[in-house]
């Protein structure tokens, strides 16, 4: 397992993986439905203004950074949105190729002999034989009812390839940030900075006791579909929980000491990706991570029930 034991276990998929993209897919060959919200050019503070992360995530010092305008999907790609490229291309997930994944405990669905293990360091987390982005549960599961929900059990290699199949890419994580803070200045969720203001839930996350029980008072005990809770101030949605979403930089804690200011695009490669907005097994008393500045990591080519993706446009030639 990388990262905290909270986030996205390693499902230990083997490494080098297959190659991403099918033999014969066509680049920029699909149609990518998700609606787009346009970032515009613009400077902001990167980073945890309230002093609230972990040090091991290296979300400080806080540090400006400048981009230029940018396209980003309002929500994350969704089980039809993928489906749409597995169905065109052919396309196999790393899960489903490896034949396993991992799920939470409390909403598995399959039988005792398909659980191939526990994670030790998290033994909420089970890795489930069957598990994959149509099995979301484990192999008695299905994706009914579950449409416009976020796909999951991908791998960073497979949101590589429906980007490069759709024409997009995996947005940095400073680019990731600056779309998620709304064009606020300094807020600790994309909403403000009172997590349930006026009682109102604005995000999918844990209640209750982890890992035992969750009350759900938000309305979803795992993913819920996209668009479900209120938009931040650039029109996106699902910037804090329901799932976690891969960025294109690598991830070194260090890196905000020495970042540049314009667009920055992460370290050189460590071995492990950024992901970012938490998930809906985050909660305060473990895991606050659904913040904005907040950061954490996990190896690319492991897959998981809480971890899917979003995209941007794909550069115009020129840019920085």
């Amino acid at each position: 397992m990388t990262g905290h034991p909270c986030c996205t276990p390693s499902a230990g998929h083997p490494a080098p993986a297959p190659p991403g993209a099918p033999a014969g897919l066509l680049l920029a060959a699909g149609t990518h439905r998700v609606p787009q919200a346009r970032i515009p050019a613009g400077r902001f503070l990167m980073g945890d203004s309230f002093d609230e992360g972990r040090p091991a995530d290296g979300e400080l010092p806080v540090h400006p950074v400048c981009l230029d305008s940018f396209s980003i999907d309002t929500t994350p790609v969704t089980n039809n949105d993928f489906g749409a490229f597995a169905e065109a291309t052919g396309y196999r997930t790393e899960a489903e190729r490896a034949g396993h994944s991992a799920v939470f405990a409390l909403t598995l669905r399959a039988e005792p002999r398909d659980v191939l293990a526990v994670f030790p360091e998290a033994p909420w987390w089970a890795d489930v034989r069957g598990a994959h982005w149509r099995r979301p549960y484990g192999p008695l599961s299905s994706l009914e009812g579950l449409g416009s929900h976020p796909v999951v059990h991908v791998t960073r290699t497979d949101a590589e390839a429906y980007c490069a199949w759709a024409g997009r890419r995996l947005p940095t994580e400073a680019e990731w940030e600056y779309a998620a803070r709304g064009g606020a200045a300094s807020l600790r969720y994309p909403w403000g900075d009172e997590l349930t203001p006026g009682g109102r839930h604005h995000c999918n996350i844990w209640q209750g006791d982890f890992p035992t029980l969750n009350t759900a008072e938000d309305g979803w005990v795992a993913t819920s579909p996209v668009g479900t809770f209120p938009p931040g101030g650039h029109g996106l949605y699902d910037t804090a929980g329901n799932v976690w979403e891969w960025c294109a930089d690598w991830f070194d804690p260090g890196y905000y000491a020495r970042s540049p200011e314009d667009d920055p695009r992460g370290p050189e490669p460590t071995g492990l990706a950024v992901i970012r907005g938490g998930s809906y097994l985050c909660h305060d008393s473990y895991c606050n991570r659904y913040r904005t500045a907040a950061r954490a990591s996990n190896t690319p080519h492991s897959s998981a029930a809480n971890c899917g993706f979003r995209t941007v446009g794909a550069r115009e030639t020129g840019s920085a």
